[in-house]
């Protein structure tokens, strides 16, 4: 066996010999466990011989899946196969592309002309080619825009079979993510398709980025009702939205919309800052592109019914796609009414509303009574909530959830509705919502709740409800019990259990590990808000024993980040500071070569050692240099050590000691104006009453947290 080419290669190999193996694996299982036929005495069979049929060929297409409504599939095209040099010489473009060797831009795109030049007509193969897939992908990322256009000219006409297939899905949705920046720069007057000299000057001049948009629009009309629930197509069909909306590309939220967990990630080794730009902000986008969203809105939802919305609403597929267009849906057409001509899909889920959410036996209250409780359903009810119009949000909030708010709170999937119907709350319902959850709270603690008392402090610190926040700091200290010290041991440390199954380790430390997360943001949240919580946590952290910070700082990013907040909040406390950094001080190479102590040691030379309400002694910070400096070999073989080398500027340290120095105290009064927050917040961006709900009044970045949350059981 002739030795592999490359480290991809002997993966790919690996791979294809375990399919090998379990095809014939299978095969003879189906072989030995074919039905035999049925004798009734006279000799007729009354079997069938679904036994004898041949095994199902797999071309990349979902067989086996569901559909809801539209016609039945179709015979699925099939475009051929590369041959074995065709698909040689791909692959080591692949690898050449990889490894991006070329000595200049000019050396990169020639080769990239001739590679495309030599997959011309063959680019329908590389897409459904599971081998050179990621080829397609990587060459649509580093191509310009008139090979992208070329590229939408070869599609053409094939994109319903494309969007449905395993590989070319993954191509399709690559080429209209890279494509969207283009219909901008378009629509502004700007136009790099023009040919070059390797180009035939007697070729057309090509068209416009939205016309190819809107004709491969024109090839899925017809099809939108069961490629929502494709397991495939589903996902194409929501980066097409995504685009026609002009929402960012390159936001964690989109991406988590867009993409499944199991998305490989293909990289380039360069990308354009124009392009780097326009997916990191809003897009203006043409006004056919509103009016195409509208028509697959309706196109989608039309001819279905209501028993057939909620199969969708609770489809595990379906369901975020429907998540989409009832967000767009509300956004599009903010303007209609419960009995316009054009019944919208927000009118569909919740018809005759605001009026019919009064009466529980309704289509409407029965709607969101069985999307509460459902573990996919209720996401929907999320969107919902979030963008609904006030009018309707009102009445959902007074004769829904109003008189049983306290209740949701405690159940492990009702909870999340319910934390949105928290935010989009005025002050006098806030302080009325707070007030009956009070009696609920330590049932909340003892489920580790600890999203939804996140939200509670968050919410009333935006509402400036200053004295429900000091009565939710005494309710939270009574509930955890031991006084205010045991406040970040709780929240933030793992507990030790009293039995141990060894059956559910996995799950529960899995599970734990959430929970912890939880702790650790309600924390940090804590920590954010001036008064009673603040100086709650602050006493706790500083009560800890020197073992516990330093766990504290190591075992993940969301109890590290506790650290660098409360580093880098004020206090009255003198010594506060200064008590955290004496804790970390013996263990600074520790702390420097772990991926969650890192961001605390770096945290530790950006605080100034003279500062309103936060000081670290400079003779601390020069031990703590002196520390790494001992480990400068170990700290330079180790990427994380390197990192803290550098924001330590130990080579600075090493050789111009005066130097090092002199930044250090530029350093210190550059981050003494910077980390002193405002004495007090208000929330600018959420209207008193019941206001659109999309702005969630949070203390924290939103880069500081991940975006997929995650529901936490307790059992």
């Amino acid at each position: 066996m002739p030795k592999p080419r490359s480290k991809r290669q002997a993966i790919r190999d690996e791979r294809k010999a375990k399919r090998r193996e379990k095809a014939i694996a299978a095969d003879e299982a189906s072989q030995e466990t074919k039905r035999r036929r049925i004798d009734d005495g006279d000799g007729n069979d009354n079997g069938d011989d679904t036994g004898e049929r041949e095994p199902v060929f797999d071309d990349g297409y979902d067989q086996l899946q569901p559909r809801l409504g539209g016609p039945p599939p179709a015979d699925r095209e099939f475009f051929g196969m590369l041959s074995d040099q065709e698909q040689e010489y791909f692959r080591s473009v692949d690898e050449q592309l990889d490894i991006d060797d070329f000595p200049s831009q000019e050396e990169r795109g020639l080769y990239l002309a001739s590679v495309f030049a030599e997959a011309q007509g063959k680019e329908l193969k590389l897409a459904c080619s599971q081998s050179c897939s990621r080829l397609t992908e990587r060459l649509i990322l580093m191509s310009n825009t008139r090979q992208k256009k070329k590229l939408f000219g070869q599609f053409a006409s094939h994109f319903l079979a494309l969007i449905q297939h395993r590989f070319a899905s993954h191509c399709c949705e690559t080429l209209f993510l890279q494509s969207a920046p283009i219909v901008t720069r378009e629509l502004g007057g700007e136009r790099d398709d023009v040919p070059t000299e390797q180009d035939d000057p007697n070729e057309p001049p090509l068209p416009y980025m939205e016309e190819l948009f809107l004709l491969t629009l024109d090839e899925l009309e017809g099809h939108l009702g069961y490629l929502i629930a494709d397991k495939f197509a589903s996902h194409t069909l929501r980066v097409l939205l995504i685009i026609l909306s002009g929402r960012p590309l390159e936001q964690s939220q989109t991406k988590s919309l867009i993409h499944s967990k199991k998305k490989e990630q293909i990289s380039v080794p360069w990308t354009t800052d124009s392009l780097a730009d326009l997916n990191t902000q809003l897009r203006a986008v043409p006004m056919s592109f509103n009016l195409a969203a509208k028509k697959i809105i309706a196109d989608s939802v039309s001819d279905m019914s209501p028993t057939e919305l909620r199969v969708l609403a609770t489809h595990p597929t379906g369901n975020p796609v429907l998540q989409l267009l009832l967000e767009l849906d509300i956004n599009l057409n903010l303007k209609a009414t419960d009995d316009s001509d054009d019944m919208t899909l927000l009118w569909r889920l919740l018809p005759d509303a605001p009026a019919s959410l009064k009466d529980t036996t309704t289509t409407a209250s029965d709607f969101v009574n069985s999307m509460l409780y459902h573990p996919i359903g209720s996401r929907l009810l999320e969107t919902l909530i979030a963008h609904c119009p006030g009018k309707v949000f009102k009445a959902l909030y007074k004769h829904v959830f109003s008189t049983r708010i306290h209740s949701l709170i405690r159940n492990d999937i009702a909870c999340y509705p319910a934390i949105r119907i928290l935010n989009r709350l005025s002050k006098e319902d806030l302080v009325a919502a707070v007030q009956k959850s009070l009696s609920e709270f330590g049932k909340l603690v003892a489920l580790s709740r600890f999203n939804v008392i996140k939200t509670l402090f968050e919410r009333c610190q935006a509402r400036e409800a200053n004295a429900e926040v000091e009565t939710l700091t005494n309710a939270l200290i009574e509930a955890l019990g031991s006084g205010r010290n045991s406040l970040v041991p709780k929240l933030c440390l793992p507990q030790p259990s009293d039995a141990e199954d060894g059956d559910k380790h996995v799950p529960v430390q899995k599970n734990q590990s959430s929970l912890i997360s939880h702790g650790a943001h309600l924390t940090t949240t804590m920590l954010a808000i001036r008064g009673a919580p603040s100086l709650a946590i602050q006493a706790s952290l500083a009560a800890l024993p020197e073992e516990l910070i330093l766990q504290l700082a190591t075992s993940s990013a969301p109890t590290s980040y506790v650290l660098v907040t409360a580093l880098s909040t004020p206090t009255k406390n003198k010594a506060f500071h200064k008590t955290l950094v004496a804790a970390l001080r013996p263990h600074a190479f520790q702390l420097a070569m772990s991926s969650s102590g890192n961001k605390v040691i770096n945290m530790i030379i950006t605080t100034p050692s003279k500062g309103d309400g936060i000081t670290i002694p400079f003779h601390i910070k020069e031990s703590i240099m002196d520390q790494l400096g001992q480990h400068e070999q170990e700290l330079r073989d180790s990427f994380e050590g390197r990192r803290a080398w550098r924001a330590w500027k130990g080579d600075l340290w090493r050789n111009r000691r005066r130097d090092w120095i002199s930044w250090v105290k530029e350093v210190d009064s550059a981050s003494g104006i910077a980390t002193i927050p405002p004495q007090s917040r208000r929330d600018g961006g959420i209207r008193n009453g019941y206001g659109n709900g999309n702005s969630m009044g949070s203390t924290m970045k939103d880069s500081d947290y991940p975006k997929k949350r995650k529901r936490v059981e307790v059992s």
